[in-house]
């Protein structure tokens, strides 16, 4: 049985709640975005038919309250909620209330998200469907006397996490058996603290992995097809930076084995909506199965570049009922993606978060050119979120072509009033076991001392430049009739003549 939707709410902020309004007005449907109180003045709120406040700037006060959220869809006659990525996409409860209120949460259903959202249940599960998963244990720990067991049946090196995680919180390697016990505590806190749960199990720990995910879409007809993978190893903290795809490890014959292998975990939980199955993968090809996100994931424009399809689009129809337009045998691979998250960070001060007032921003653009982003010159960046500021894509014939896409368009990139990962990005382009595509989840440790060095002169200048043009515009908007404005115009252009002679020479 279909339901055509006709309104949404996008239970969500920033760039994802943007991402998804924008598919939905090419298909007709309206749209409601939902604020809390430093969000008042945010893209999603403008872009959205309707806006609603839901409360406070802390998460819990407002894009976690379930309850507010629920009511503003009920004041507001939504038909159904995306729940974009992050707060509570992959919230067993908040799947249940929207059932409960026959509102169409556009996910799957409340028990897949309860299934899979516990690691625990998700390797047991994978494990009887006879997908590779890594070796480790199949409940939690209970206590330390049991970890020790465990972990020398195992054998070290391993990885402890949170069973009821994500994003790298409550995971924490052992190498060494005296480190053990402080590192479960460790683990567990965290976990507790970020998860309110602080179950945690054990994983063998796979050196020089890669970190492979594939894009899987379910419809409620039974149907399964996967969207081909995405490299996601250049990570920090086990925080993915830049994913690309095709991956550069993979090959054909991989690629046709994980697919399946992917399809298969997804059909072991009646798997309908879009999702991941992430994989770790070791330089003999070998994969074992990882976890399964059961939303869309941050990354996902990569694969839209390469195969042409909207996943929002697709989510949308699933949650309506209809059956998958999309067969199997229809999904290739056109050309090369990558994509670079760019936050409001300070890279050389350990990464911490730089909010503020965005004073200038000039995107990149160009073919080639995708910007997911919500802020604009004016935009105060609150402090109470991921500083995320948008998501960088680029698609190219080939990699090469693509790498050399994404440096010019890193380049062309220029925000100032805070600091951003821009620099830090550039440098990944231009290092060399990059462009070889020869890295694991280890590239960033492995390459510190070549990604971490001071600008160079060239770029020092350029920043001079940028940062000569923002006065310039300034000075120009407060003598807009006045011959002042002339006279600026003309030193820029002697600035710009200088710019241009100094990279000619640098060359």
């Amino acid at each position: 049985m279909t339901k055509k939707i006709t309104r949404v709410l996008v239970a969500n902020r920033g760039e994802i709640a943007l991402r998804v309004m924008r598919s939905c007005r090419e298909i007709g449907i309206q749209t409601i975005a939902v604020y809390s109180d430093v969000d008042r003045t945010s893209m999603h709120v403008r872009y959205a038919n309707y806006a609603y406040s839901i409360g406070a700037a802390p998460s819990n006060e407002s894009y976690l309250n379930i309850e507010k959220i629920i009511e503003v869809a009920k004041i507001s006659k939504a038909d159904a909620i995306h729940p974009g990525y992050g707060f509570l996409s992959e919230n067993a409860e908040f799947s249940k209330r929207c059932q409960d209120e026959g509102i169409i949460f556009i996910g799957p259903t409340p028990e897949i998200i309860s299934t899979m959202g516990d690691k625990i249940t998700a390797r047991t599960t994978m494990i009887n469907s006879g997908v590779p998963v890594v070796p480790g244990t199949k409940e939690n720990l209970k206590d330390n006397e049991m970890a020790l067991r465990v972990i020398k049946e195992v054998g070290l090196p391993v990885m402890i996490k949170a069973s009821a995680g994500g994003g790298g919180k409550g995971m924490r390697m052992v190498d060494k058996e005296e480190n053990i016990l402080s590192s479960l505590r460790a683990a567990r806190s965290e976990a507790k603290s970020s998860f309110g749960d602080d179950s945690v199990y054990v994983e063998k720990y796979i050196s020089s992995p890669h970190h492979i995910e594939f894009q899987i879409l379910g419809d409620q007809h039974g149907n399964v097809i996967h969207l081909c993978e995405r490299e996601c190893s250049v990570q920090r903290r086990h925080q993915k930076v830049v994913e690309e795809t095709p991956s550069p490890l993979m090959t054909p014959e991989l690629r046709e084995k994980m697919g399946q292998s992917a399809v298969e975990a997804a059909k072991a939980v009646n798997y309908h909506g879009a999702g991941t199955i992430e994989f770790l993968v070791d330089n003999d090809h070998n994969y074992y199965f990882l976890e399964m996100n059961t939303r869309l994931q941050v990354e996902h424009p990569i694969t839209e570049r390469v195969t042409g399809y909207d996943l929002v689009k697709a989510q949308i129809q699933i949650a309506e009922g209809r059956p998958l337009e999309i067969k199997q045998e229809d999904v290739f691979q056109f050309g090369h993606s990558i994509e670079c998250r760019i936050y409001a960070e300070d890279t050389d001060n350990n990464f911490m978060p730089s909010p503020g007032l965005i004073t200038h921003i000039t995107e990149p653009m160009g073919l080639g050119v995708r910007t997911d982003g919500y802020v604009y010159e004016g935009y105060e960046i609150p402090i109470h979120y991921d500083p995320m500021i948008s998501k960088l894509v680029i698609w190219a014939r080939t990699r090469s072509e693509a790498i050399e896409r994404m440096s010019r368009a890193l380049f062309e990139y220029k925000i100032t009033g805070v600091k951003t990962s821009i620099k830090f990005l550039e440098r990944i382009m231009e290092c060399p076991d990059f462009k070889e595509g020869k890295y694991d989840t280890h590239f960033i440790q492995n390459n510190e001392d070549f990604l971490m060095a001071p600008d160079s002169a060239k770029s020092r200048f350029e920043d001079l430049a940028i940062v000569a043009a923002f006065l310039d515009y300034q000075d120009k908007l407060k003598n807009a009739h006045g011959s002042n404005s002339i006279s600026s115009g003309t030193k820029w252009k002697e600035f710009g003549r200088r710019s241009a002679m100094h990279r000619a020479n640098k060359n």
